[in-house]
């Protein structure tokens, strides 16, 4: 785990000086170098191999790029979350799915003259923890790992862990019993190391905490959208300067993947198998089985995680991952506050600046996916309620 952990912590160490006054400036100079050069650049896909990316690569393989209009590259597969915000800062990649704290980060952070534009998915994450752990109280004087300090996944972790008493904690010579020590690590890496007992839990993105049971090296504790009901994970991020100076082919990437949605949620086995390595894409190195079961789990598999508390709100009928395209802004204003007593690596003092509402105003740019979701009916089309407010719930 130690090589693992060190790699993760060079990259993020390595991102965060690109996202520093020193490092962004002369990669957000190359980028705008290069699309100046391009205003007529094609939709160049960045992700990672979980479902997250599904409504990406839904829209690609399904030929919805080219249906709505615009020019597609085969999408570009990147092993890390460091490197994914890299590529597409220095101009690589210009549509990808990206940590809806990673947004934040990067551009309140880093200044990164970038916006959402639409929500990915909801939920679709999970905490993993060794076998015979059944209380997140055991995970005292532990180590789990997260994907991304910036990560919805460690805002969740940490409400968690503090919620039954524990303190997470960066560096400790010796963890007390109330203390959880939290590492990044590369999601593929994961499932290996709780295998070899080297932490005793993670909390990722899918297929990795199917991935975990399926090969009985751990047992899902919490889901996340069990924690926060319909939150955003991933969102799909664009360069401002497509929004201003393309808004055409914003609007036509941002149908594209509208329909992506809503075709996966409508037909979520056939989605399993089109992500899978056995799809004509090869988009993932996952098993088309591994995948169904997060996309579309049956009706037992779905049951089984009540009795295990896994899931403590069965009234809420989450899905394991659901996809919905709209980027409320009560959900990033709350995100804003809670990551504000997130310990995270690194200098975060840019968030006890921002101002919730002002800040979800500049960084969400909903006029495209407003128009999307009129195209397919509202959104009703996917079972909510005809609004573009909510409430958001939290039940620790």
């Amino acid at each position: 785990m130690c090589n693992d952990v060190n790699e993760s912590r060079r990259e993020w160490l390595k991102l965060a000086a690109f996202l520093g006054l020193s490092g962004a400036v002369p990669w957000a100079t190359a980028s705008r170098a290069r699309a100046s050069a391009e205003n007529d650049a094609p939709v160049r896909i960045g992700y990672l191999p979980i479902t997250d990316a599904a409504p990406l690569l839904v829209a690609h393989q399904r030929g919805l790029f080219a249906k709505a209009g615009v020019g597609v590259e085969p999408p570009r597969m990147f092993r890390s979350w460091a490197q994914l915000v890299e590529a597409f800062i220095a101009g690589q990649v210009n549509v990808v799915h990206l940590l809806a704290p990673m947004t934040v980060w990067a551009r309140f952070g880093g200044k990164v003259p970038a916006k959402v534009v639409a929500w990915n998915h909801v939920n679709g994450s999970g905490l993993t923890v060794q076998n015979d752990i059944t209380r997140v109280e055991q995970l005292g004087g532990k180590t789990v790992a997260v994907p991304f300090w910036h990560s919805i996944h460690n805002v969740v972790l940490q409400d968690l862990l503090r919620a039954h008493g524990l303190t997470p904690v960066l560096r400790a010579d010796k963890l007390t019993e109330k203390q959880v020590k939290l590492v990044v690590m590369a999601p593929s890496d994961m499932a290996p190391a709780l295998a070899s007992k080297q932490i005793a839990g993670y909390i990722v993105a899918e297929p990795f905490n199917a991935a975990a049971e399926t090969l009985g090296v751990g047992r899902i504790l919490r889901f996340t959208g069990d924690v926060w009901k319909n939150h955003a994970c991933c969102v799909i991020f664009m360069h401002e300067r497509d929004l201003t100076n393309r808004p055409e082919f914003a609007d036509k990437v941002v149908r594209a993947i509208v329909d992506a949605q809503l075709w996966t949620r409508q037909h979520p086995a056939d989605a399993a198998k089109l992500l899978s390595k056995e799809g004509a894409g090869h988009y993932t190195p996952h098993a088309s089985d591994l995948l169904r079961r997060v996309l579309a789990p049956t009706a037992d598999e779905s049951a089984q995680y009540a009795k295990t508390s896994a899931i403590t709100h069965p009234a809420w009928d989450e899905h394991r991952i659901d996809f919905q395209p709209y980027p409320y802004a009560s959900y990033t204003e709350e995100l804003i506050r809670r990551m504000r007593t997130t310990v995270i690596e690194g200098d975060a003092s840019f968030i006890k600046t921002l101002d919730p509402a002002v800040a979800a105003r500049e960084l969400v740019d909903d006029r495209f996916v407003k128009r999307a979701l009129a195209a397919v009916g509202g959104l009703k089309s996917f079972g909510l309620p005809e609004s573009f407010t909510r409430e958001e719930t939290i039940a620790i």
